[in-house]
């Protein structure tokens, strides 16, 4: 086998020599439920991208002559107990779920990647430290230090991606911690020292490009962590706030008062979530089939 052909997942014929729809039917075909959750990713992306062009109305201005309307062709999903259009605020509230969603999952698993990456390098007094404050924060449940973050930080968008942020750096640092170590004692870092490159440079250019796989596998995990997170603090009152649209603040509002008045009001905004997370949940395992020697080779 050529070492300058690409092969993804097959052992017959070269990346670079089938065009794209082939490439994208066999990973279909080989990846059912990971291309289903990558379409679902799509979808989140374009309507976060898109929401100005495929609302039906405005998401924040409320009409108090349509309050709690049922599923209609004006109001395909509903209108809420301000006669707001529950399509339209879970069309932008996509854009919330992506802006915390992927900023605190890139933020939590890079920090996490550096630090893992510095823990293992350096070893001794320097990787017990930074282990025994990773078991620290590992111990507190996820959802009780974002709790406690956001209180201490106040509400909003930026609390939030905060909170949600510090949770995840521990996991990420712990399993690149894990890969870390073993591309330490490849020879070529040993040479890299012995040509008087710097440790920053040596972290930065030959130990953690070598553990992309763990970092985007974790990467894509975190996608739908952090947006169940940023929905369960919203429908406990301290993320995002009204007026801006948020899963999980339309899920309070309604679960609250019109579960059985006006269901449609809790059921839309629970499908969205749970289809968020399931997609990057499916994405994510998809990935880590893909990038995974082991699981790619079976």
């Amino acid at each position: 086998m050529a070492v300058n052909e690409t092969y993804i997942g097959i052992q017959d014929e070269p990346l670079q020599d089938r065009g794209w729809g082939a490439v994208a039917i066999d990973l279909i075909r080989r990846q059912p439920l990971g291309a289903a959750g990558g379409l679902i990713v799509i979808l989140m992306i374009f309507a976060a991208v898109f929401a100005e062009q495929i609302d039906m109305y405005d998401p924040e201005v409320n009409d108090f002559g349509a309050m709690l309307q049922a599923p209609s062709l004006d109001h395909i999903f509903g209108t809420d107990e301000f006669g707001r259009d529950i399509y339209s605020r879970i069309v932008h509230g996509a854009r919330t779920a992506m802006l915390v969603g992927f900023t605190a999952a890139i933020l939590g698993s890079t920090i996490g990647l550096l630090i893992g990456v510095t823990s293992a390098y350096f070893g001794g007094w320097v990787d017990n430290i930074v282990q025994r404050v990773v078991d620290v924060l590992i111990a507190f449940p996820s959802i009780i230090l974002a709790l406690a973050i956001v209180i201490i930080l106040g509400r909003g968008v930026g609390p939030v991606i905060v909170a949600i942020t510090i949770p995840l750096i521990p996991n990420c640092a712990r399993v690149v911690r894990s890969s870390a170590l073993a591309i330490r004692e490849i020879p070529y870092v040993d040479a890299a020292r012995a040509m008087g490159f710097g440790h920053v440079r040596i972290v930065l250019r030959h130990i953690s490009p070598n553990i992309m796989a763990p970092y985007l596998i974790m990467l894509t995990t975190f996608l739908g962590q952090a947006i169940l997170a940023e929905a369960s603090l919203s429908y406990l009152g301290l993320g995002v706030q009204e007026p801006t649209p948020a899963w999980g603040l339309m899920l309070k509002s309604g679960a609250e008062e019109y579960a059985e008045s006006a269901p449609w009001a809790v059921i839309f905004p629970g499908i969205a979530i749970s289809l968020a997370v399931f997609g990057f949940n499916l994405f994510g395992d998809a990935m880590r089939d893909v990038l995974d020697p082991k699981l790619r080779d079976r």
